[in-house]
């Protein structure tokens, strides 16, 4: 498989790529759901909630973490998540404006 030259392309290119990375996958999908579910901070009751391990749970967290959907608050020896509200704002924005998009006449 090829590098990605995320440098030939445009940070629009790149964000609405990496956004639809981070959504291309039903576990990511399934923490966002349940957070908006619970609509408040969560520390652990993931593992439950989804069905999947500890680490694997960790890592999905990790994903939506290093984009900024959401965001964790430390408490003791845990860590809370929840919904970066004004990140989800940004990424709908984006996200509509690329589905919005129409093709004004047909070449096929």
């Amino acid at each position: 498989m090829g590098v990605t030259k995320s440098e030939k392309f445009t940070n629009l290119q790149n964000d609405i790529a990496q956004l639809a990375k981070v959504l291309g996958h039903p576990a990511r999908v399934a923490i966002l759901q349940h957070l908006f579910k619970i609509n408040t901070c969560i520390c652990g009751d993931l593992v439950d909630e989804i069905g999947l391990a500890q680490p694997t749970i960790s890592q999905h967290l990790k994903e939506l973490k290093n984009v900024g959907l959401i965001q964790g608050n430390i408490e003791g020896t845990s860590v809370c998540y929840c919904i970066n509200k004004d990140q989800w704002s940004s990424m709908k924005a984006v996200i509509s404006e690329f589905l919005n998009l129409d093709v004004s006449s047909g070449c096929c």
